[in-house]
């Protein structure tokens, strides 16, 4: 697999029937974690155990970049304000695309008097994620 450009990422929301995107990010964190659960019995003998399947599984993203227009700005503010919980596609170039529900945990806007109005945004899962390779 050769390298993929990171402006192909892309993020979009669920409205109505369809997802819109709301931003292409300039620097992105996309992070799985799988808590593990302890099954260590003194029949273990020195080795720890895990119990197989048992663990919270949870994804969170980090984004940084510019929304779309005023209206993916205008979304994701008021997804963050009324704390929803709504169905996200994150799209990986070349890679896959994972799939499911997302709540605006973080929302911060910055600006500099020569740039663009810039925006960093996290994501935490809240619900199954499905991932469809592309």
């Amino acid at each position: 697999m050769s390298a993929q450009k990171g402006r192909d990422l892309l993020l979009k929301v669920q409205s109505g029937a369809d997802f819109q995107t709301v931003a292409g990010l300039r620097a992105t964190t996309l992070s799985f974690n799988a808590e593990s659960v302890d099954a260590t019995s003194q029949e273990s003998g020195a080795w720890r155990e895990l119990l197989a399947g048992a663990g919270l599984r949870s994804a969170s993203l980090r984004g940084q970049g510019i929304f779309k227009d005023a209206a993916s700005d205008a979304t994701v503010r008021q997804l963050f304000f009324d704390g929803a919980i709504v169905p996200w596609r994150v799209i990986l170039p070349d890679f896959g695309v994972i799939e499911g529900p997302f709540q605006v945990t973080a929302l911060d806007y910055g600006a500099r008097h020569d740039a663009e109005v810039t925006f960093e945004l996290a994501l935490a899962s809240a619900g199954p994620l499905s991932f469809t390779v592309l």
